[in-house]
């Protein structure tokens, strides 16, 4: 069987798009953890009260401050740290 140009071109057409596939799926799963955070609140990114990322400087802040408040007597916590009363919840 003789081999064609237009055969040649359909491979290399279909390997082309194989590499670019799986090139995409590497790029974006590196980019997405970075460009989560880029995103606002509203349109669905991260909250403003969420907790930093694990592995930088303000995680190891942020659970250093989670543990000296954990340790701290329960009177001594600050407003936000009180759970919500049960006789204001209820509905008359």
């Amino acid at each position: 069987m003789p081999i064609k140009a237009r055969h040649i071109a359909a491979i290399v057409a279909v390997a082309l798009a194989g590499c670019s596939l799986s090139g995409c799926g590497t790029i974006n799963a590196n980019l997405a953890a970075g460009m989560s955070d880029a995103i606002p609140a509203w349109a669905g990114g991260l909250p403003a009260d969420a907790p930093p990322r694990p592995g930088t400087a303000k995680y190891d802040e942020y659970m250093k401050e989670r543990e000296r408040k954990r340790l701290m007597p329960a009177a001594e916590r600050g407003e936000e740290t009180k759970p919500a009363s049960s006789s204001e919840d209820t509905i008359h």
